[in-house]
């Protein structure tokens, strides 16, 4: 009886009778959603000019920008409370007080984070579990043609000033500040910045490095090493120190290999060209730049894999020819930090672990565009501790797309500390999922275009994943094209979005309707929305507003 009815109390009965199977107690759990879920709707409440960003990871907070991108406002959740002396409370409509945004939301604080011309990135904001911490950035405007000096990018522009706040969000204390001048840095939606336990990425795609910084409890930002042009703490202390010795920087190792390397490369060139011309005269071979320390242990790498192709000595240096000296401007070319047209630049990186970078290497255009499907690409993991690339793959690789369809899990690497980012839906953990993706590719004209569109996901923006538990593919099923965990913009309909029970009898659970309760009265207006869940309650917010400016329509939607 119990197990046929699927409500709470039926529910709540079983787990007091039944034992989950080892390691589903919190999937048992989560079922429970099922029958509490957010099924009333409060429209057009009455609401603070507020910029919402989302709920913190734990639930714990609501982060809000001022409308001029000035302040953080930060809010806690408090729920609706009133009293009912009726039989049939649910009968009854809502007091007036439930029509505000204050009877849902308190408010702990408002603090000043922009100064000097600056503005808060309305779309970056990152948080640490362990301390409650959180991380924001204020930048100015954009310079577009700014001049490539001092080992700059072409064709990337700068930012005067970008400033990175560590605020505790129990009190809104600003506990340190890193502050970024004459500098690009991709903060829309972190793509730029990475956060994993107490270890923050920041690439700088003007000047092409990673910037590793520590959280420290103490609430500081400690630089632990930039990757780039040099990948170990004592790198640049060595090769002063060698310049200094020898006389001239072109002395060091690096630059010896380099000229080796290009000499070899531009020989083979030379030959093949003056040999058809019915010459075998070697031109002069033109002066070597520095090499990078990133791209000496990419070309390293590369090397190592052409030369472990081959066991004959003979067949290996003919195999070198033609796929590592004859194509070596080619490779070099891959992460050169100047400015050449169809360049490919490092663009983003994520963490894998601790030690384990996701590098992606991607055209000028596609570092500062939002949208990077159609530009090409290749991924790379860099090992911290031993500097050293650990594989490398373009993102039409096979390979590639099937580690990330069998190990999604480890793409979306989270916080040891962060408990509810654990249970994301992926492909590689939910058998729902994986029919969807599997479908997608049946139904796809071209599979290396499939594959490339797939992978255009890596690396995944950092906490763009919402935890909560209505996007749980176990648990139900909706219209991903109207709504998904992912953080983004989507485009507005007038009907209701409906989650629908996985589990038969595959019911109406509940229905998500963003805007004005009887529909937008502008038709032709192009209408986005943006949805916030709580991680843990039954409690989401949407938000509809115009491309013009217009006030935009707050809904909350609640279990009553």
């Amino acid at each position: 009886m119990f197990r046929s009815n699927n409500n709470v109390a039926a529910r709540i009965f079983e787990r007091q009778i039944a034992t989950p199977a080892p390691g589903t107690s919190v999937h048992c759990a989560r079922r429970f959603y099922e029958n509490i879920v957010p099924s009333h709707t409060i429209y057009d409440i009455e609401c603070p000019d507020l910029l919402f960003r989302k709920f913190s990871d734990d639930g714990q907070y609501l982060i809000t920008f001022s409308r001029n991108h000035q302040d953080l406002i930060v809010y806690r959740t408090t729920w609706l409370s009133f009293s009912c002396k009726e039989q049939d409370c649910q009968a009854r409509d809502l007091p007036s007080k439930a029509n505000k945004f204050e009877s849902f939301f308190t408010q702990l604080y408002s603090v000043t984070l922009a100064s000097s011309g600056e503005l808060i990135c309305k779309d970056f904001f990152l948080y640490t579990e362990k301390n409650q911490f959180g991380v924001f950035a204020t930048s100015t405007a954009q310079i577009h043609d700014a001049p490539a000096v001092g080992g700059a990018i072409q064709g990337i522009p700068s930012i005067e000033k970008i400033t990175f706040h560590l605020v505790r969000l129990e009190d809104g204390v600003i506990l340190d500040e890193r502050v970024f001048r004459n500098d690009y840095i991709n903060l829309a939606h972190s793509m730029g910045v990475f956060l994993y336990d107490d270890l923050l990425a920041i690439v700088s795609l003007r000047y092409q490095r990673i910037h590793i910084l520590q959280i420290r409890d103490s609430g500081n930002l400690v630089d632990v090493r930039p990757i780039g042009e040099y990948c170990r703490e004592d790198d640049e202390l060595f090769l002063n120190s060698s310049a200094q010795a020898s006389g001239t920087a072109s002395n060091t190792p690096s630059s010896y290999a380099y000229v080796l390397l290009m000499g070899m490369a531009n020989a083979d060139r030379n030959r093949t060209h003056n040999v058809e011309n019915g010459s075998d005269h070697i031109q002069h071979i033109p002066e070597a730049s520095f090499l990078s320390g990133l791209k000496q242990r990419l070309l390293s790498f590369i090397f190592r894999g052409i030369w472990n192709e081959e066991d004959d000595p003979t067949s290996r240096m003919q195999c070198l020819k033609k796929k590592f000296y004859f194509h070596f401007q080619d490779y070099a070319d891959l992460v050169i930090w100047k400015g050449i047209n169809n360049l490919l630049i490092m663009t983003q990186v994520q963490f894998l672990d601790r030690h384990h970078l996701l590098i992606k290497f991607g055209s000028v255009d596609g570092g500062v565009a939002r949208n990077t499907d159609s530009h090409p690409a290749f991924f790379a993991v860099y090992n911290m501790e031993t500097t050293e690339i650990i594989s490398f793959y373009q993102n039409s690789a096979d390979e590639l797309y099937t580690l990330f369809e069998l190990f999604c899990d480890h793409f979306h690497s989270s916080s040891k500390n962060s408990f509810h980012m654990n249970f994301l839906s992926t492909h590689s953990n939910n058998v729902h999922a994986l029919e969807q993706l599997r479908c997608n590719k049946g139904k796809a004209t071209s599979s290396p275009q499939f594959v490339k569109k797939i992978l255009s996901m890596l690396p995944f923006n950092c906490q763009s994943q919402s935890p909560s538990p209505y996007f749980d593919h176990s648990l139900f099923r909706y219209d991903e094209k109207l709504i998904s965990a992912t953080d983004r913009h989507r485009q507005s309909t007038d009907h209701p979005i409906k989650f629908i029970s996985r589990r038969p009898p595959n019911i109406l659970k509940f229905k998500i309707k963003p805007g004005p309760q009887g529909g937008s009265a502008d038709t032709g207006a192009k209408k986005i929305s943006s949805f916030l869940f709580h991680p843990i309650l039954p409690l989401a917010i949407s938000v509809q507003q115009t491309l013009f400016l217009q006030p935009a329509v707050v809904n909350i939607h609640f279990r009553r």
